[in-house]
């Protein structure tokens, strides 16, 4: 009796195993990935989010309309049913996109995308590109997920439909890949961002209560911006979680660059940088907590960059990072906790983990009838 318990204690031992080493300690993706059944339940996924956007639960429920985009096309003024702009813009209530198919979409003008809406990409091959990115205006309770978004450009000034059905120009637009503006509560997630105009993704002007999750950024020079300028100091209230994304290769700098505000940078892969990997002005705080930052080359192992040199008041803290190649991080100050709560927070998981975290970062592949 003994050796029968022993061998099922023991098979029950590496069956946890298996199962827990699926998706590693990643917290977002266990919540949701294991489930066979994701395309019938996709709104499960507004409650695995984690960070300062907190739970979406805002975005599931029977009065959300589920809505499916069947036609690349793109008109800015007059989007036609079918289209991503109209689910995205246009369509009055609570919304839930998903894709018939995989498709390239070319957007004429940058997307304003409305409050309570969710952009989601699994089970298709969606690419934003060619064209312009992705606005959130002014608008709270978003989620972007499972796109690929690439070679995003500034376009020429035109007219664009809002949230709210009025048309106005739309000029200044950097060629950022996504862009937040003035808004609150929100999750970007397993997304492919590479190769745009400007920045990857911008979170500006007094832009907050956001979480950066499961992406791969690659190939591109400023990759994220956290506050609009140094002069705008309505971004202090500014707080971003950025967790579980992988950064290179051939990327440059910006991973993230905070001013103002609060950064809790954990669980991430660097796969070397030029510049630096997380920089900063006006006196940011940065939790930097078990991250593998590997350094690219003998001239650039230095993880950090502040701008300009002083700042030794800042907070900047490294707990648990793993560091290879050379690579250092020079801390000042002392810790600030993110202060996180119920909803929010998260246990940390040991640097020597983040291999398997983020090897599945990014787009991913998924099939309904099977586990994501």
């Amino acid at each position: 009796m003994a050796s029968k318990e022993f061998l099922l204690l023991a098979f029950l031992f590496v069956l946890h195993g298996a199962m827990t080493n699926v998706h590693g300690a990643n917290i977002i993706d266990r919540c949701w990935r294991r489930q066979r059944n994701w395309a019938a339940n996709r709104q499960r996924l507004a409650v695995c989010s984690v960070g300062f956007a907190g739970k979406m639960r805002q975005n599931r429920g029977p009065g959300v309309i589920p809505y499916t985009v069947t036609d690349p096309g793109d008109d800015p003024v007059r989007p036609g049913p079918g289209t991503l702009r109209y689910g995205a813009t246009v369509l009055p209530g609570k919304v839930w996109i998903t894709f018939q198919r995989g498709m390239h979409i070319r957007l004429v003008q940058p997307l304003f995308v409305k409050s309570f809406t969710v952009i989601d990409g699994r089970g298709a091959d969606v690419h934003i590109a060619g064209g312009a990115g992705i606005m959130l205006y002014q608008v709270s309770n978003v989620i972007i997920h499972g796109l690929h978004i690439h070679d995003c450009r500034s376009q020429p000034t035109g007219q664009v439909v809002v949230p709210g059905g009025a048309v106005r120009p739309a000029g200044g637009m950097d060629g950022d890949a996504i862009r937040l503006v003035s808004s609150t509560k929100v999750w970007i997630d397993h997304n492919t961002l590479s190769r745009s105009e400007d920045g990857l993704l911008d979170v500006t002007v007094g832009s907050t209560d956001v979480t950066v999750s499961n992406n791969w950024f690659l190939n591109h020079d400023k990759v994220m911006l956290l506050g609009h300028d140094d002069g705008h100091a309505a971004d202090r209230r500014m707080r971003v979680t950025v967790a579980f994304n992988r950064f290179g290769p051939n990327v440059n700098q910006r991973m993230p660059r905070i001013r103002h505000g609060y950064a809790h940078v954990v669980n991430n892969l660097y796969d070397g940088w030029v510049q630096y990997a997380i920089g900063g002005s006006m006196g940011p705080s940065v939790k930097s907590q078990g991250n593998l930052f590997v350094a690219s080359g003998a001239d650039n192992k230095k993880v950090t960059r502040r701008m300009p040199v002083g700042g030794k008041d800042w907070d900047w803290a490294s707990i648990g990072d793993s560091f290879q190649n050379g690579a250092f991080f020079k801390q000042t100050g002392s810790r600030v906790r993110p202060n996180y709560n119920k909803h929010q927070a998260f246990a940390a998981a040991s640097a020597n983990e983040v291999r398997s975290l983020t090897k599945d970062a990014g787009a991913l592949s998924c099939k309904a009838g099977s586990a994501c």
